[in-house]
Order: C-alpha cells, then sequence, then structure tokens
C-alpha cells in the first residue's frame, strides 16, 4: 500500500494562512480532498495523511473531512501543548480513531529553544497513553534542540517532517548531514522525505541537487524508517504531484523491493498505527 505521508487542506483564508506570502500566489486558494483525490489515484497513492496547516478548529475540520473520503487514512492535528487543557483536548480529539499524530509549527516560534520549554515537554509526555506520533517541524539550524528533546521523550514516536528543510537552495549540506547522522540514532523518530523543492530553487531545481540530501536521509534512518511525503499543495509553487512522485520513483528504483515498499507505505503505517 503507498501512502503520502503529508499533505494539507484548506479553505484559503488570509488571515488563517498569513505564511502563503506573495511568491506563493499559486496556492492562494482552496484545496480539498476532491482536488487531490484525482492526482493520488493517477499517482498509484492509495491513501495519505492530511496535515494541519493553520490552527484552532482546523483539526476537527481535518478529522471530519476524514470521515467523508476514506482515501484519508489519519490526520495529524495541533493542540496548543502548553495549555492547562491541553490533556482534555487530546483525549477528546483521540477518540476519533483517525487521528493520528499531532504537530506545532515550532520553526515559526520566536523563541528557538521553544521545543525545550518544559510545559510544551509536559504536552508532549501525555501523547503516548493515546497512541499518537507527534511531527517535529523545523528548519536545519533547530536540529541541535531537536536531538535534545528527542531524548527527553525515549518511549515516544516522532516524524521528522521535510527532512529537517536544509539549505537546498545554496547547495549547503554541514552541518545539517552531521546533525541528522546524530538525530537518526534516536530509534523513536521516523524522517519523512518531503518538502524539499520548496526548499531548493522553486523555478530551477533538479533532481541532481535534490540527490545527495535524500542520500543522507536514507543511509542515516534506513529504509525501515523512512516514508514518502508530498507536501501537497505546498508543493505546486515548486513541482507537480505527478513530477514529485516520479522523481522518489526514479531515485528509488536502487533499493530492494522490500525496501522501496517500507518507504511508500510501511513506515507511514507503523509510525501513525494506520
Amino acid at each position: 500500500m503507498r501512502i503520502d505521508s503529508h499533505q494539507h487542506f484548506w479553505k484559503y483564508d488570509p488571515a488563517h494562512y498569513a505564511w502563503i506570502n506573495d511568491r506563493m500566489a499559486a496556492i492562494r486558494r482552496d484545496f480539498l480532498p476532491e482536488h487531490l483525490a484525482e492526482e493520488i489515484t493517477r499517482a498509484g497513492i492509495d491513501g495519505s495523511i492530511a496535515v494541519q496547516a493553520a490552527g484552532a478548529g482546523e483539526t476537527e475540520w481535518l478529522l471530519d473531512l476524514a470521515k467523508e473520503w476514506d482515501f484519508i487514512r489519519g490526520v495529524v492535528g495541533w493542540v496548543p501543548l502548553i495549555d492547562a487543557d491541553a490533556e482534555d483536548r487530546i483525549a477528546r480529539l483521540a477518540g476519533n480513531p483517525k487521528l493520528r499524530g499531532l504537530r506545532h509549527v515550532l520553526q515559526d516560534e520566536p523563541d528557538p529553544n521553544y521545543m525545550l520549554r518544559e510545559d510544551f515537554n509536559g504536552g508532549i509526555r501525555k501523547l503516548r497513553e493515546f497512541g499518537l506520533a507527534y511531527d517535529i517541524l523545523i528548519f536545519e539550524r533547530h536540529l541541535p534542540q531537536t536531538i535534545e528533546f528527542v531524548d527527553r521523550h525515549p518511549n515516544q514516536v516522532f516524524v521528522l517532517d521535510h527532512i529537517a528543510k536544509p539549505r537546498i537552495r545554496t547547495g549547503e549540506i554541514s552541518p545539517w548531514r552531521e546533525n541528522i547522522q546524530q538525530l537518526a540514532e534516536r530509534r523513536n523518530l521516523y524522517c519523512k522525505i518531503s518538502g524539499m523543492v520548496t526548499e531548493a530553487d522553486w523555478d530551477a531545481w533538479t533532481p541532481e541537487q535534490l540527490r545527495p540530501y535524500i542520500d543522507v536521509v536514507l543511509e542515516a534512518f534506513g529504509a525501515q524508517r523512512v516514508m514518502f511525503g508530498s507536501d501537497w499543495p505546498v508543493c505546486l509553487v515548486a513541482s507537480t504531484y505527478p513530477k514529485w512522485v516520479m522523481l522518489m520513483e526514479e531515485t528509488l528504483k536502487e533499493l530492494s523491493i522490500d525496501e522501496q515498499e517500507r518507504i511508500w507505505g510501511g513506515s507511514a503505517i507503523e509510525a501513525y498505527r494506520l
């Protein structure tokens, strides 16, 4: 089974999606399940994980969409973990079997050590009883803090989004490579090969520019803890859905069938308990 481990839906509202800037005008519109269903079918994808892209109220909306559309196999939502009622909110949302994880837009926090706050970590400790994974959304500069953060929760399943957004546009690979190698030693962490084209030159990227970063991730994590993701519709500013899928098929064809199956679906199924 092929799973797209990372895609978004939204009804576009400038107030809620302020991160969609003028350069991203192509995605300043609604993106709903009916817009993705045909794309994933043509690409041979069997299901997807819908991931939060805004804030309050979005998680419930995504869960409603997942109930209506069978191809949405799970939802990674959002709960403000530092709030006093975080546990109650998690418990209520976790009553829906399609909720498979949570995340926070850590990359946008003014405090680079936000993930090390004790109240935030207290929220993370509540996730295991509900069987929820936690997605880590960061830039590569946050990797040292992330290593410390993951070490605080050795029994929590984590999923690193977008290979931690290395500086592909400028061709820099260190210290991202060394930090990724160190982070990958934590066996409770999975990594999504996703969001790469938007970290490259949107108009001029090539597969050859992306390959060194993919190779680092595959060597560090192994196929057992790597999963495919599209980051649709954000990826559309730099690539079509079929183009990204075909690039991944070409890249992964050198691996064994078992390894390919893990990356295309097995790792996501395991990490999110689909």
